[in-house]
């Protein structure tokens, strides 16, 4: 009996074996950056400061298959121990020309130094359409503000959030599960978008004044469809698996308290399970608690004891 394969079996090994030195060649990213399913990351800047923070590229391929690399800014808390990532999503501007101006937040910034100091890999990653990461608004949701588009709006979201997750969890200095999710504004509904879908490494998810469609024409308290945007938070609820936390405030002026019962509302009926927490009035407007000046002093005490019931800190 010959010893090689036939001539049919050994083209289709050569094939196979094409695939596969192309299909490494692809997961392989630089030194300390993991890939991300078919994805290849960028190049990873310089380490700087006292939280050894780096600026990343972080892959994501999109539904139609086109790579994009989310630029983000990844903080270390002290020590060599691998650390719990914590994932902030940013909001979106009420004026639409502002977004190419975002840009990844601070390190420095009260926020990231209240997670820092609780040990947290804190990263800060821009979705597709925002600052440098570029690339068409994936997020959009359209003048009729329909509950559909406010779902897609969330799950599309969601995918950058999970790109991310994804991500920060397979360095070398990150714990591989976990991890949890903090969305502020339209980065909290995304939170709502991502609890609707599978998120294995996430074991908490938080949100910070979220939700879609505010400030329209950035008019304080005019809002694109509320009932619209109360419907679609029942539609993520109904696959929502993590309970979470939201945080609104009296005077927010792009999703003022009735609309926050209202998304709470209907999010529980679903079948979600979340503590709504409403706040009395912060600074000018309440939207901007989560990054306002003295914000950690107060949505802090809410957020630590749910992070430890969840095993997250």
């Amino acid at each position: 009996m010959s010893k090689h394969p036939p001539l049919g079996l050994s083209a289709a090994i050569a094939r196979w074996a094409a695939r596969a030195s192309l299909a490494i060649l692809t997961a392989c990213g630089p030194t300390g950056a993991p890939a991300v399913g078919f994805g290849v990351a960028g190049p990873v800047g310089q380490e700087t400061g006292p939280t050894r923070e780096r600026i990343h590229k972080v892959p994501l391929v999109d539904r139609e298959g086109q790579a994009h690399l989310l630029h983000t800014r990844i903080c270390r808390p002290p020590g060599e121990a691998p650390a719990r990532v914590a994932v902030i999503a940013h909001g979106s501007p009420a004026i639409a020309a502002d977004r190419p101006t975002y840009r990844p937040s601070s390190c420095e910034g009260e926020a990231a130094r209240w997670f820092l100091a609780r040990g947290y890999l804190v990263v800060f990653g821009l979705r597709r359409g925002f600052g440098e990461t570029g690339g068409p608004f994936a997020e959009a949701v359209g003048e009729s503000c329909v509950a559909e588009r406010y779902v897609a709006s969330a799950r599309e979201s969601a995918r950058d959030l999970d790109a991310l997750v994804v991500y920060a969890t397979g360095l070398p200095y990150a714990k591989p599960n976990g991890a949890i999710v903090v969305g502020q504004s339209a980065g909290g509904w995304a939170a709502l978008g991502y609890n609707s879908m599978p998120h294995p490494k996430v074991a908490a998810m938080v949100s910070m004044a979220g939700g879609r469609g505010g400030r329209v024409n950035n008019q304080p308290n005019r809002n694109c469809r509320a009932d619209q945007l109360a419907q679609a938070a029942g539609k993520l609820g109904e696959t929502a698996t993590t309970p979470m936390v939201w945080v609104y405030t009296e005077n927010d002026s792009f999703f003022a308290p009735q609309i926050a019962s209202d998304l709470h509302f209907r999010f529980t009926q679903a079948g979600g399970q979340a503590v709504l927490h409403r706040l009395g009035p912060f600074g000018a407007d309440g939207h901007g608690l989560f990054n306002g000046r003295g914000g950690p002093a107060i949505w802090g005490p809410i957020l630590e004891p749910y992070l430890r019931s969840r095993g997250a800190l």
